[in-house]
This record gives structure tokens, sequence and C-alpha cells, in this order.
């Protein structure tokens, strides 16, 4: 359900996995070209989709006997859409969404339990190092696919388990959650310390302690520690922070180099999920007394209270700590 970037690329390793898929698209001229040229137009225009993936603008139609649905639209529209759709009441329901919503503070499984009426043993999510052109490229990668319950996870880890695409299972959904919803706000502060014209120490310094700060929240929300340590923490961190293709680090970079938020969302298609969830994530953070120095200095920038430069200024100038306090 939904046939951006990521959801393409997910829907291309299902079909891998030997599986029937239909691909949601929200408008009928994008569902007719996937079907007709076998490749997402809009996302991937040079890569080939098996034929055993078909695109429908009917959400009912498109999730008609499905045994999975695959949520692969924004974090912040999910609640919207789930309000309009009648998901069907066997299937196993899917987050891949990296997100926390605003307003409630909720992560996104939470948000499918409370809008779509679905029992959390029934929600996944897919997690970890997911850029979605290496996955779509069938480059090798490792995910996790978390669930409250353990055949829930299983099922979906059988489901899109390939050759290229390894699934492990874990029953961390807290911690899973977490790391990819905050994993996008420390992408942005890389970016903005290399638009800014710094290098590797300064990088490395702010993943580092920004994966301290993730694990600080997840451990105050009760997720497992070893979680951060993982792909859906360390490894997610790394491929947002580290590539180019990384949405939240290219919009980083674009704010470090003195684009307004405005100018950067007006001129692309993709959603970079950090830029809204900041301020859920600090809002979330505050409520459990947690400190979140990165995460509060981006949110500033992107509201603008902040110039990048400031930002840098301010996160430097703090008072001298034990690296573990």
């Amino acid at each position: 359900m939904g046939s951006g970037s990521w959801g393409t690329a997910f829907a291309l390793v299902l079909a891998d996995a030997h599986n029937e898929v239909t691909l949601w698209a929200r408008r009928p001229e994008l569902a007719a070209a996937i079907n007709a040229e076998h490749r997402n137009p809009d996302y991937f225009p040079t890569i080939d989709l098996p034929a055993t993936v078909r695109a429908l603008s009917d959400p009912a139609e498109a999730m008609d006997a499905a045994e999975f649905v695959v949520l692969a639209v924004p974090s912040q529209s999910l609640r919207g859409n789930l309000a309009g759709w009648s998901l069907p009441d066997t299937a196993i329901v899917v987050s891949l969404a990296k997100g926390i919503e605003l307003g409630t503070g909720l992560r996104m499984s939470e948000v499918i339990a409370e809008a779509g009426a679905v029992a959390l043993d029934r929600i996944a999510v897919v997690t970890g190092p997911n850029l979605a052109r290496e996955i779509a490229e069938r480059q090798p990668s490792a995910s996790v696919v978390a669930s409250v319950s353990p055949a829930t996870a299983e099922a979906l880890q059988q489901t899109c388990h390939t050759a290229r695409f390894r699934a492990y299972t874990n029953t961390d959904v807290i911690g899973c959650e977490l790391g990819g919803a905050t994993k996008n706000v420390i992408a942005l502060a890389v970016g903005i310390a290399i638009g800014l014209g710094f290098g590797a120490n300064a990088t490395a310094s702010v993943i580092t302690r920004g994966l301290a700060e993730i694990s600080r929240l997840g451990t105050a929300l009760g997720a497992d520690p070893y979680t951060f340590s993982g792909l859906a923490g360390l490894g997610d961190l790394v491929a947002t922070c580290s590539s180019p293709l990384s949405r939240n680090r290219t919009f980083g970079e674009e704010l470090g180099r003195g684009r307004t938020v405005a100018e950067i969302s007006a001129s692309t298609r993709q959603v970079a999920e950090g830029v809204k969830s900041c301020a859920s994530i600090q809002v979330l953070a505050a409520a459990h007394g947690v400190e979140m120095p990165i995460v509060e200095h981006v949110a500033a920038v992107i509201a603008g209270r902040l110039t990048p430069a400031e930002m840098i200024t301010a996160l430097m100038s703090r008072s001298a700590k034990p690296e573990r306090y």
C-alpha cells in the first residue's frame, strides 16, 4: 500500500520470494504505467519489476484477500490513510514507515493498532539499513522483521527472505521502531555537518553521540538495549548517515549549504521522515526525562530557530561531561 521508492523496492523483494504482489498506487495513471512498463517510472525507471507484481489504484481491490498488507506510506499520513481503508480481518499488517506521529508521540505499530483496529500480534515492522535503491537493485542487504508475536515475525521472515534480502526476527518492536525513527534525525545532523564542510571526525562524532541518544530514549521506553547494537540500531544509523542515497542525510546537506526547509521540500517528491519526526521525538524524550541534544538542536533548525552554523556552535559549547552519565 504505497508505490514510492521503499514500497516499490519491498514489492520487488516479496516477488523475488515467490509471492503474488499487488502494488497500490494512489494515482491511476501511475498504476497503469507500472502495469504497462513493468517499471515504476516515477522512482525506478530503469529497474524491471517481476511479472508477479501488478499495480492497482483502488485500495479495497488491492487488499482483497491479502495475506499480508504492507503499509508503505509516510508516517505522518498513515493515520489518515487507515481512516479510509478497511484492512482484511486476518491479514498480517506490516509497517515500513520510520517515524513518530506528531501530536500523539505514537510509534507506527501503535498508530496501526489504534487507527486500524488491528491486534498487536498481527502487526509487524520492517526496519534496518533499508536504502531503497540498493534493495531494488538486488544488492545484498539484511534487515529486521519485528513483532510482539514470534509467530508473526517468523511468518513475515519466510515471506520476504531471498538470496539478496536477509531477514532476521526480533520481538523488541519498541526498540526497532525507535531506532528507525530517530536515526533519521541524526542523519539530518550528519548531513548538516557535511553541508557546512566538516569532515569524518565531525560526522563520526555525531553518529556515535546520536546512537547514545537513541539508546537512552529506547531504554527509558522499555526497549532492549541490545537492539541498538544490531541492524535496527547501529546498522540503520550507519547506512542512513553514510550514504548519499539517504533522503535525510541529503536533506541535511542542503540545509548546511544554506537552502531552506521549504525550498528543499518543494524540489523533491521524496519524504525525509526526520524533518517531521524530529519535533515529535523531542516531545517524546521530554515527556520521559531523556536528554537528546542532537535531536533538540536539529528540531530547532527545522523550525527556523537556529541556523545550521548556530546549531554546531551550540552543540559544541555544551558543558563538559563524562561519556556515560
